[in-house]
């Protein structure tokens, strides 16, 4: 008899051939897997793992059903609540959500929520099953600015009420960060998020891509001259940031997010397709996220040697656990309690290298983490010829700056209530990234879901 206190192991390509290639890390369950994974949910009255997740799955309902073998029953559950399993199962953070909160993990390991609803999703797309049919439409268009996870959650809720909904992309694919910024070894971009779009769009929802709002059109053209009653601002937070030390403006150094952009939705890694990168043979990432891990290892298998360079301990990175334990087993170094000081350059302003200094943890901030403090006389010196900063993002201003009685705090994230995502504008709401600051896809997805449910709330008391 299996050990009910273990998961149900998952299946993985090992780390030396998943390093030269870009196929997905994780093959995931098969039906037998998943069903045995299944038996060792408790079924709690009172479920702390649907309270840990930001769109409320009903997750002991559809492990349930999978208990049985019923995978189309267990669909539906999913479906209520979330219109992005096949990608939640794959990149949520379920050891701090979800699976965080699980009974069974008291005693022992939690059920693998995530492992089970990525098999729930990937089945019903592999035996042609759709999300259920929306209500007949009521005649009222809402217009979703973004593509991204709050954007698809925000149009899908809302077309399943009745309403028009209209998806304007600034890029020439829709899906976002989902298909910019994860890279391929991670999420799929044809197999998975291409087929979660298809679902979003079999809902009624129409998707118009190289659309700038802001420049091709603003929001208060929208509402005012295109008969759009209400708007969802889900753009995102694109807009790198820097160090500001010598030598970021040197041929050779990028944003994460240019690099994973090049790669992901250019197709960089490919040999078919003519989309120029720089396949540094010696990179260095500064950062510790899981943008940063999805940066270096991109490079790794661009055929890098690739340092993590990040100012505090292990304990301190940010990035999930998983992330980071497939980053060492496929040979990233990590150079840690290290913080870089200048970029250095040859006489072509190319990069030749990185200069560092050790640090060390003094008291904690005001984020409560130990503040990390410079080590007089440890400077040291990298050789690298690619420096990629992945320090975080925050949202291009162009939409606040277009949009009249928009408010934005400092950092420019527009302000938006928590519970509704309503701003300051009458009949605009916003969530995810835009509002929080880069943060994760089932937090935006939470943020599309409450701010769908707030223009619901709003159109129908408007008539």
């Amino acid at each position: 008899m299996a050990d009910v206190l273990k998961k149900v192991p998952v299946r993985e390509q090992e780390p030396k051939v998943r390093a030269t290639n870009f196929d997905e890390v994780c093959l995931g369950y098969n039906k037998e897997e998943a069903v045995e994974e299944a038996q060792r949910c408790l079924h709690c009255k009172n479920a702390k793992c649907v309270q840990g997740c930001p769109v409320n799955i009903n997750i002991p309902d559809f492990i349930g059903e999978l208990k049985e073998g019923k995978v189309e029953e267990a669909y539906k559950v999913i479906s209520e609540s979330s219109a992005l399993p096949a990608i939640c199962g794959r990149v949520c953070p379920q050891e701090s959500q979800c699976e965080g909160k699980c009974i069974r993990g008291i005693k022992g390991e939690p059920v693998s929520i995530g492992k089970l609803e990525r098999f729930v999703a990937d089945w019903a797309r592999e035996n042609g099953i759709k999300p259920p049919a929306p209500q007949a439409k009521n005649g009222k268009k809402v217009a979703v600015i973004g593509s991204g996870p709050s954007g698809l959650t925000c149009a899908g809720d809302l077309a399943k009420l009745g309403y028009d909904v209209t998806i304007f992309e600034a890029l020439h694919e829709p899906g976002g960060v989902l298909v910019y910024g994860i890279p391929e070894f991670r999420l799929p971009k044809l197999d998975v998020v291409a087929k979660e779009v298809e679902n979003v769009k079999s809902l009624g929802v129409k998707i118009e891509t190289n659309v700038i709002i802001g420049k091709s059109v603003t929001i208060d053209e929208l509402m005012d001259e295109e008969g759009f009653e209400a708007v969802f601002i889900g753009s995102g937070a694109g807009l790198p940031m820097f160090m500001g030390i010598p030598g970021e403006t040197a041929k050779g150094v990028f944003s994460a997010n240019e690099y994973l952009t090049r790669n992901n939705l250019m197709k960089a890694f490919r040999d078919d397709y003519d989309t120029p990168i720089v396949h540094g043979k010696k990179v260095a990432v500064v950062g510790g996220g899981n943008v940063a891990m999805d940066a270096a290892r991109t490079a790794l298998r661009l055929g890098a040697e690739v340092h993590i360079i990040y100012r505090r301990s292990e304990a301190e990175l940010p990035a999930r656990a998983e992330e980071v334990h497939h980053a060492k087993e496929e040979g990233i170094i990590f150079d840690l309690l290290t913080n870089p000081t200048e970029i250095l350059t040859d006489e072509n302003d190319n990069v030749c290298g990185i200069r560092c200094i050790r640090m060390e943890l003094g008291e904690p901030d005001a984020s409560g983490r130990r503040r990390p403090v410079e080590i007089p006389g440890s400077e040291f010196e990298i050789e690298v010829d690619t420096v990629i900063m992945s320090l975080g993002t925050s949202p291009n201003p162009l939409i606040s700056s277009t949009t009249i009685g928009l408010d934005v705090n400092r950092k420019k994230c527009i302000i938006a209530d928590e519970e509704t995502g309503k701003t300051s504008k009458d009949g605009v709401y916003a969530g995810g990234d835009a509002v929080t600051g880069a943060a994760t896809v089932i937090l935006a997805m939470g943020a599309g879901k409450a701010a769908a449910k707030g223009i619901h709330e709003f159109l129908s008391a408007k008539n």
